[in-house]
């Protein structure tokens, strides 16, 4: 399953302001204001995004967002990690809840030998966590949560996929995808093997 847009239905702007705004108040000793912060941080989200370095996400993002700011990942990574599980809560308002997507994982739970959130992996481990709890869900609920500490590839390169099949040795050929996006979901996943299921939803631009 992807998460946002598919599972959890949300106003992808509102989401993002809240998230920055919320961010950028904990950031404030570094000198950072939502309005400094924004374009150094999406550049890092970006970076995680076409990663074929080889490294992790999270080593890509903090590369580029200290080159971008000159604040180090050793002062202000623990101060993050913290916001995922507190402040971050903020932006659960641009968020709606959705009570079937604990019934889909459930029902995936009984009929699959694998459950997997393929989510983007442009957070921590606590970020994802936070999100899935606006649902009533938890890490616990998959056989594997993506997070950036882990992974090294991000959607929609097919690359991310196979990485997770081969993490939990399974046939890409036996694998569902379910996402909201034709590119990141439906695309990336069908090139690497998978079969795929087009959720329109919400986040899903009209043009799909």
């Amino acid at each position: 399953f992807d998460l946002d847009g598919t599972l959890l239905p949300m106003d992808v702007e509102a989401f993002a302001k809240i998230y920055i705004g919320a961010l950028a108040r904990e950031l404030a000793p570094f000198g950072l204001t939502p309005e400094t912060l924004f374009k150094p941080f999406w550049a890092a989200t970006k970076a995680m995004m076409v990663n074929t370095s080889g490294k992790t996400n999270a080593d890509v993002f903090w590369e580029t967002f200290s080159a971008l700011t000159g604040v180090q990942r050793t002062e202000v990574e623990p101060i993050c990690d913290a916001f995922y599980s507190t402040g971050f809560q903020a932006a659960r308002a641009a968020t709606k809840e959705n009570p079937l997507a604990k019934e889909a994982v459930r029902l995936a739970r009984e009929k699959a030998d694998k459950v997997v959130l393929a989510t983007n992996p442009l957070f921590p481990m606590a970020g994802q966590k936070t999100r899935l709890s606006w649902l009533g869900l938890t890490p616990e609920d998959f056989d594997l949560v993506t997070c950036y500490t882990s992974d090294r590839h991000s959607k929609p390169n097919p690359a991310y996929f196979h990485d997770i099949c081969e993490r939990l040795d399974l046939d890409p050929a036996k694998c569902l995808m379910i996402g909201n996006d034709r590119e990141t979901d439906i695309a990336g996943a069908q090139a690497a093997g998978l079969d795929t299921l087009y959720m329109h939803t919400n986040l899903t631009p009209p043009d799909q």
